[in-house]
This record gives C-alpha cells, sequence and structure tokens, in this order.
C-alpha cells in the first residue's frame, strides 16, 4: 500500500513539473502555480486537457 502512495505521489510530481516547465505553450497568461497544483481536477475542462497536452508533450 505505501508503494503504491509513493508511485502515485512520484507520478503527480513528475506530472506537475512537467506542465509547469512547459507552461509557455499554454494560452494561459496567468495562475501557473493554481493550474499547476490542480491539473488533475482541472482535466475535467477540455480546453485545459488541449492545453494540458500542449505542456506536457511540447507540440
Amino acid at each position: 500500500m505505501k508503494g503504491l502512495v509513493f508511485l502515485l505521489a512520484v507520478t503527480y510530481l513528475v506530472i506537475a513539473w512537467k506542465f509547469w516547465s512547459g507552461f509557455r505553450r499554454t494560452d494561459f497568461i496567468q495562475n501557473r502555480i493554481g493550474l499547476t497544483i490542480f491539473w488533475p481536477v482541472m482535466l475535467i475542462s477540455s480546453g485545459y486537457r488541449r492545453n494540458f497536452s500542449r505542456a506536457i508533450k511540447g507540440g
């Protein structure tokens, strides 16, 4: 169980870091911290998903 929690935490942090690093590729202008921290919740929005994908993949 501890291993699963650790794996989920590491995955969350890696994806958050990739989004933070690629933020300039998005259409967003502000709220970089909030959008990075709450990325799992924000994926509900199709516009966010599109920008999230750009930030993560670099495209």
